[in-house]
């Protein structure tokens, strides 16, 4: 019976199954019984790489099938600093899971900046603040690992978040239809970071409350490091709605947040 290895975000965890990524992923958000329900994020990883601090080693022994053969759907092996220690090679591919168990995997891509100068970032692990900030992807994930820094980060991931007509206009744009809470405040971080000081980054919440609404995510999601950086776009809307549609269906009828 095939043995996977996943990182999950949302909490971090270190998870070994017998089960497919589609199909964990719909165990993981529902439960066995489908009587419970949560978003979920996780990473598919090289179950061969090597850690001094993980308990890689162990999952031939532990990753076992039940005594009546059927499949063993989750083994924790670690719940504590996990990402920092997983290594950028070993992470493959990421799956974005919705409450009601639709899976979508997304692949990793080159990552090219665009011209925009205002960014929303949510941490998905180890941390979880909600970040407005000046600095584009490669730059932030620079910035927190920098050892130069007090306080910085071995390894984090994120997804970064639209701000509608903020980008252009924060003292006058209209947010839509996207659902933040406090708007004022999100205008005042928005000033911070751009004007005297130039500060790099402003959080605008202190932890992700809920879940994340999939529309609301600009590009796509990160993970990275001081060595480098993985970036996984999230598809156009065009195939979220023909080629993806139920998933799109599903993450459209989350009203979470």
């Amino acid at each position: 019976m095939e043995k996977y290895l996943y990182l999950s975000l949302l909490p971090e965890a270190l998870i070994a199954s017998h089960l497919s990524p589609e199909e964990f992923g719909a165990y993981y958000a529902t439960g066995v019984f489908r009587r419970s329900c949560g978003q979920a994020m996780f990473f598919e990883l090289d179950k061969n790489f090597k850690s001094d601090f993980l308990p890689v080693d162990r999952i031939d022994e532990l990753c076992q099938p039940h005594e009546d053969g059927s499949p063993h759907k989750s083994v924790y092996l670690a719940v504590y600093r996990v990402l920092e220690h997983v290594p950028l090679s070993a992470i493959k591919k990421l799956y974005v899971v919705t409450s009601d168990g639709k899976t979508l995997g997304l692949d990793e891509q080159p990552f090219e900046p665009d011209d925009e100068k205002l960014f929303m970032y949510q941490d998905l692990a180890p941390i979880r603040p909600r970040v407005v900030s000046v600095l584009n992807p490669a730059e932030y994930i620079k910035r927190l690992t920098s050892e130069d820094r007090l306080v910085h980060l071995d390894k984090f991931a994120f997804c970064d978040m639209k701000l509608g007509s903020l980008e252009k206009d924060p003292e006058n744009g209209d947010l839509g239809d996207l659902p933040y809470k406090n708007s004022q405040h999100l205008r005042d971080c928005i000033r911070a970071v751009q004007t005297k000081g130039k500060r790099n980054n402003k959080i605008f919440m202190r932890t992700l409350n809920g879940e994340i609404l999939f529309r609301t995510i600009r590009r796509g999601f990160y993970v990275g490091d001081a060595s480098g950086m993985k970036y996984y776009p999230l598809p156009s809307r065009d195939d979220l709605e023909n080629k993806y549609y139920d998933w799109w269906r599903s993450a459209l009828a989350n009203f979470g947040e």
